[in-house]
Formats: structure tokens, sequence, C-alpha cells
């Protein structure tokens, strides 16, 4: 697949994930076998450009592959400026987000709440795709509510527009997670435009992917909460798609290796004191792969303020987990 004049090396996308998929968790999950990874959302409010969080959202030093950010807002000029502004700070794509349904996001008609006015829609199209010489993805949900699904319409709008590939998440703003994914939707879009489509929402599995890629036509697939705690998913799924047949999931000592390391970058991103307390909800997900570590332990992990103490009743848990299996 092509974005502009990139070619991804597979059909696997990282979502941009608010809090989530920051510059390390990027990283892992291309090495673990996704072909992009797209930044957190970034916002185009001038007054948060230079704001430390807001230029670590978008931070690429280091980064290996297409660099796609990610960027968010109402405005069709503050939005040019934005794609320009990250343009010249190296993001080889700019993503569009109007999927978002968080209330915070929703209350100011940014995200998903600007598929309520199509007018707008096509003026940050057209402002975005003018201002830089990058390739403008657009990520959007089927509708606003189960009443008004107008992904269609909004597909030709941004096909017209010069937009290079469009991610549909399969729900509307209204169902926000819940529910299934609407791959009838995502498979409509799919045949009203000639621009890539990719599909979104609920793919979990290798069996899923498949399912998802030859019922909605889509051209790539983009991964998002499954991929928490679970960055070898992709490598899974890759290795399905080629050979038909599962990969062997990861040993705990693969998965105690992997979130040593993932902390361990976030300890040299953040800094020691922001960067264990962001751990924890990693830790979290990779634990919920492992169910035998008991809520105690979590939670005595949990409480550990510095990187080394962290690391250290990460490792006794899994040292537990060997103990335990060996009897």
């Amino acid at each position: 697949m092509h974005i502009g004049p990139y070619q991804l090396k597979n059909k696997l996308i990282l979502a941009p994930m608010a809090g989530i998929s920051d510059r390390p968790f990027r990283e892992l999950c291309k090495q673990y076998g996704a072909g992009l990874a797209v930044s957190e959302m970034v916002a185009s409010n001038p007054a948060l450009r230079h704001h430390k969080r807001t230029l670590l959202k978008a931070d690429h030093i280091g980064e290996t592959g297409i660099r796609s950010v990610q960027i968010l807002g109402t405005d069709p000029q503050q939005m040019a400026d934005a794609a320009l502004f990250n343009a010249q700070r190296g993001a080889q794509i700019i993503d569009i987000n109007m999927g978002c349904p968080a209330k915070k996001v929703c209350s100011v008609a940014a995200g998903s709440a600007l598929l309520r006015d199509e007018a707008q829609v096509k003026k940050i199209l057209d402002a975005v795709v003018n201002a830089v010489d990058v390739p403008v993805t657009l990520k959007i949900r089927t509708g606003w509510d189960l009443n008004s699904r107008n992904a269609i319409e909004i597909a030709k709008i941004a096909e017209a527009s010069g937009i290079a590939a469009l991610t549909l998440h399969g729900r509307t703003r209204a169902c926000k997670f819940n529910g299934q994914a609407e791959y009838e939707t995502i498979k409509r879009v799919k045949q009203s435009v000639n621009i890539p489509i990719i599909a979104n929402g609920d793919i979990d599995s290798a069996e899923k992917a498949h399912y998802v890629l030859s019922q909605t036509g889509a051209d790539a697939i983009m991964i998002g909460r499954a991929a928490q705690g679970n960055p070898w998913l992709f490598n899974e799924i890759n290795y399905f798609l080629k050979t038909g047949t599962f990969l062997e999931k990861p040993t705990n000592s693969v998965i105690q290796n992997t979130l040593l390391c993932h902390l361990e970058q976030l300890y040299s991103f953040y800094g020691n004191v922001s960067g264990v307390r962001i751990a924890r909800k990693h830790i979290g997900w990779y634990f919920k792969h492992l169910d035998v570590i008991s809520q105690d332990t979590k939670n005595t992990i949990n409480q550990a303020q510095c990187p080394t103490q962290q690391q250290a009743l990460i490792n006794s848990a899994f040292n537990l987990l060997s103990t335990d299996s060996a009897t």
C-alpha cells in the first residue's frame, strides 16, 4: 500500500491513541511488525504548539520508518499552520483527526463532531492539503450517530480535496467503543472512492485481521486498543496473512524482556519520575495477558516510585511465574 510516495512494508498500522502512541510505543510496535505507526493527536492551537507535552507527542528523534503525525482542531488556518509546523519538524505524513469521540474533544466541535458539518470538513481538508508538500491522510467514523451516517459523503469530499488515504473506524461517534464495528459500511466506502481505505475497529487477532481485510476490501487495517501490552500482535497478523498458520504466542520470558525494554525507553523519553508514572498503565496492559499475576502484586508494582524499584518488582513477579510453572 502507498500513501503518497511512501510504500508501507505491510498492511498493518498502529492507530494514533492519546497518551499511548508516543515514540517509545510507536518504535516498539514497528519493531514487532507494524508497517506504520501514527503519533497521538497534537492540538492545532498555536498557544500550545511549543508546550513541552505537545512537542513530546510528535517527537521523532531517532524514530525509524515513516513518520506520521496526527493533528486535531476546527479552524482551517490553524490546522494548516499546525500541519506545516509538524512537516517542518520532520513529519512525512500529516493525519487529520475527525474520529475522536471524546467528550472534551467533541464539545469544542473537533474530532468526530466535525462530521456534522461537511462544509467545514472541506474547508479544513483543503487548507491542510494546500499548506504542505507531504501526503495528508484523514481518520473518521461512520457518522455522528446511527441516524446520520455520512462516511461515504465525507470520503468523497476527502478524495476531491486531495487526501492521500482515509482511515474509517467502523462506529459512529455516539457508539464510542460499544457494539460491533460496521464492516459493511467500510466496504461501501471502499467501493465509493479510489483512494486507499484503512479499516479500523475491533481488530484484535490474526483471524479477525484476515476477516476484515477480506470482508471490506480495505487496503490496510489499523490496530489500536488490541496492541496495548501486546505489540507482537503485528507479527502474529503478518505471519497469518502470509502463511495461513498461527505464530506461537510469546513466552513469559519474551513478555518480560519486551516489557523491561519498553520501560527503559519510557524512562529515557519522559525522565524517571514521569516515566515511572506513565509506565504503570502499560504494565497493567502487559499483565492482562498474564492473568495468573495477582491483583496484590499489580497493586504493589503500581506503588513503585523509581525505575529500579519498578523493574525489581516486575522481575520478582515474573520469577514467581517461573517458579509456579516449574512446580
